[in-house]
């Protein structure tokens, strides 16, 4: 039997899947502001790859992205009717798994998804993947994992056979009770094919509805590096929690048994709206074919120096700021919004 592996974030590319937002999500009050942000994501992806969007009213959002992409963007991409409660689709999306040799299907492994631990609706978001699936927007080999919870923010995977994730996201309320940390991991290793599996224990953003997603925090990139956000403040009251992150990266070791290369992202000045901070981080970039999106907040000085440090650990690709200031509103950004199909 073919082996498979979970592959990085930067392997090549298919297709990017985003759920499109409407007025019956909680978009509702800044919709106007919301849609603008998703088409330029669109056409930021289409650009460089095909865009599969799931979405409630594909005929008002055909007509939205006609007026605002270009002919050869256009044909990059696919647009299904599908219902959703919301648009988080690093989340509900598949995750995918290619064949170690190159030959076979991949496999789409469909997850639970339940609202991070039950706190909002998504019976409607756990069926995309198999509507998505049913009506051909993506070929593979389906996968059934419903019996198990698992959202795509909370690991990130170097490729060669290592899955990082945050003990707070995995031992969190209403995921996998009564599983324990290494019942988790077994699970873990088994359902992605994985060698081992690194926990993170440290750096979990306030505002954060997912209980401390990884890439919110810390994201695996080429060369055995890892980019993470670090809080320079001592009087911001986040600073003890992500220095403790800090010391733990530095203790890591590669599978080789090497040190790896830690790259610090500025850490952003408190964002508040409607009273309450709001979980700002440079880490939620998404890397796509030739190209990585960075979340840009109105912050000069950080959005340029994360623009800058991003750049050289992707040296080969376009980096492309979009302001995310109106996606954490609802505690997310653009890495949270999307989901990569490796070829």
């Amino acid at each position: 039997m073919n082996n498979y592996i979970l592959p990085a974030e930067w392997h090549r590319q298919e297709a990017v899947i985003i759920t499109w937002p409407h007025e019956d999500t909680d978009w509702r009050d800044y919709l106007d502001e919301i849609t603008a942000t998703m088409v330029q994501m669109a056409k930021a992806i289409a650009k460089h790859e095909r865009l599969i969007i799931a979405a409630q009213y594909p005929e008002r959002l055909i007509a939205k992205l006609d007026s605002k992409l270009n002919a050869d963007e256009m044909l990059n991409v696919g647009i299904y009717r599908i219902d959703n409660d919301d648009t988080w689709a690093r989340d509900h999306g598949f995750i995918t798994l290619l064949p170690e040799n190159g030959s076979g299907k991949r496999k789409l492994l469909d997850f639970r998804f339940n609202g991070w631990g039950e706190k909002f609706a998504a019976e409607k978001d756990n069926e995309i993947n198999a509507n998505l699936f049913e009506q051909g927007a993506i070929a593979g080999e389906y996968e059934d994992n419903l019996d198990f919870v698992l959202e795509g923010g909370s690991i990130e995977s170097d490729g060669k056979g290592t899955v990082f994730t945050t003990s707070q996201c995995l031992l969190a309320p209403n995921r996998n009770q009564p599983m324990d940390k290494e019942q988790i991991e077994v699970e873990l290793k088994k359902r992605l094919h994985a060698e081992r599996v690194v926990w993170l224990d440290y750096g979990n953003l306030i505002g954060d509805d997912t209980d401390g997603h990884i890439d919110t925090i810390v994201r695996v990139c080429p060369d055995d590096t890892l980019l993470y956000i670090k809080c320079d403040d001592k009087d911001d009251e986040q600073y003890a929690d992500f220095k403790k992150l800090e010391d733990q990266l530095k203790t890591l070791r590669t599978i080789d048994g090497k040190p790896y290369k830690l790259v610090a992202l500025p850490f952003t000045k408190a964002i508040s709206y409607d009273g309450e901070r709001l979980p700002a981080t440079y880490a939620n970039f998404l890397i796509i074919n030739d190209a990585v999106i960075v979340p840009t907040y109105n912050q000069e000085e950080a959005d340029r120096k994360a623009m800058d440090t991003i750049a050289k650990v992707f040296p080969d690709r376009e980096i492309i700021g979009i302001g995310a200031g109106v996606i954490i509103r609802q505690h997310g950004s653009i890495h949270c919004l999307t989901m990569q199909v490796p070829v």
